[in-house]
């Protein structure tokens, strides 16, 4: 299904009845990356997927995909349902939209789940590497992708789900170049949203791989310690849905329920 956003088209699915989970892919993914645990959390809820901006089926509408941007063409779909509250979990990128749409409607985030993902802004380091990507999208796109996708793995993943592995890559290959740079250029710009996190009234939890060295692991633990934020530290890396699947499923289960 589609709704319409600023002239533009927004993709999302909406699967069972019940409590909405409003479910937030990350960058060079699609709301497939969902497909596993779809069919248990809508049993007995709502479960409502987006393409976000630049990825998917979903349109880009420029060149800076900034995650306030991104959180209103969710909302276009969240409108377009006539939901009043959801459970949110975002994955990655999809955690920074999270905080940005808990941020600018506070009354429809519930309880709010960061897989993988962070409340911190990038640092100087992370915003060079993401202008560094920006600008050699236009020389060698693909190779680009490849290793940008292929980092998200640690070695022995990358082995041990190979299959997963290339299913995902092959659609991180159909993100189209102004996805690609608009979605980095938007991240690097978000600003540090802990105290937006710390404010939702209802569940907060943040799930962290041991091996995972996209996010802070220490730091993260740290500044939530005397917080009501749950953390979750599963065994392996950045891609808790493919490398800790049965372990992200129980937790999914448990965080959405009342």
């Amino acid at each position: 299904m589609f709704v319409t956003h600023k002239n533009s088209q927004v993709y999302f699915s909406s699967v069972g009845k019940g409590n909405t989970i409003l479910l937030l892919h990350g960058f060079l993914e699609t709301s497939e990356m969902w497909a596993n645990f779809i069919p248990q959390l809508s049993k007995t809820h709502r479960v409502v997927c987006v393409d976000l901006l630049g990825h998917g089926k979903t349109d880009a509408i420029g060149y800076i995909h900034s995650m306030g941007d991104m959180a209103d063409a969710v909302f276009s779909v969240i409108k377009k349902l006539k939901v009043e509250n959801v459970t949110c979990i975002g994955h990655s990128m999809g955690g920074y939209v999270a905080l940005a749409l808990a941020e600018k409607y506070p009354e429809l985030i519930e309880n709010l789940c960061l897989m993988n993902s962070t409340f911190e802004a990038d640092n100087n380091e992370r915003k060079v590497l993401r202008a560094r990507a920006a600008r050699m999208a236009t020389e060698n796109y693909e190779t680009l992708v490849r290793l940008s996708f292929t980092n998200l793995f640690t070695n022995s993943s990358r082995i041990k789900f190979k299959e997963a592995f290339e299913k995902a890559l092959e659609v991180g290959l159909k993100t189209s170049k102004q996805g690609f740079v608009a979605g980095h250029k938007g991240m690097a710009i978000r600003p540090d949203r802990f105290e937006v996190f710390n404010a939702v009234k209802g569940k907060k939890a943040i799930i962290i791989g041991e091996k995972d060295w996209i996010v802070n692991k220490d730091f993260l633990i740290k500044k939530v310690k005397n917080t009501t934020i749950e953390t979750a530290v599963f065994s392996e890396g950045h891609m808790s849905h493919i490398e800790n699947k049965s372990e992200l499923s129980y937790f999914l289960i448990r965080f959405s329920e009342k």
